[in-house]
């Protein structure tokens, strides 16, 4: 019992928690594609149940967006990607600004999703890159 205690540590580091199969921005992307169909169908919609209903999915849909690029941020992305892409953190922070209050979460303008989706891609960019390595 004291051997174990006693003996030497060795240093391990693992890239994530999980396999790193468990991580895509695809799910990010998937959600705002969704929200950006939601708020196309608001916005051909006279009925104003339905548009309410829309906004409502159009919110949730966009904090889901936030959630899946904050779990990239947080759990997928260490500092040796920060490094080497020293934008990512910016990228990520617009990204979602876009899908918060100030952006989809908060209006019915598909010019603004159209912006989230190319964050989403540039993120989506730079992780395929980090899977590469």
């Amino acid at each position: 019992m004291f051997s174990r205690l006693f003996a030497r540590t060795i240093e391990v580091s693992a890239h994530c928690d999980l396999p790193c199969g468990v991580y895509d921005p695809a799910q990010a992307r998937i959600e705002a594609e969704s929200v950006k169909a939601v708020i196309q169908k608001a916005l051909d919609s006279d009925d104003a149940d339905f548009r309410t209903r829309a906004v409502i999915i159009k919110e949730q849909r966009s904090e889901l967006v936030k959630h899946h690029l904050w779990v990239l941020w947080t759990d997928y992305f260490k500092p040796p990607h920060f490094e080497k892409y020293p934008q990512l953190h910016q990228l990520v922070n617009e990204a979602t600004k876009l899908a918060g209050a100030s952006g989809t979460k908060g209006t019915l303008d598909i010019d603004v999703a159209d912006q989230l989706l190319a964050k989403i891609d540039e993120i989506a960019t730079i992780f395929w890159e980090t899977k590469k390595a």
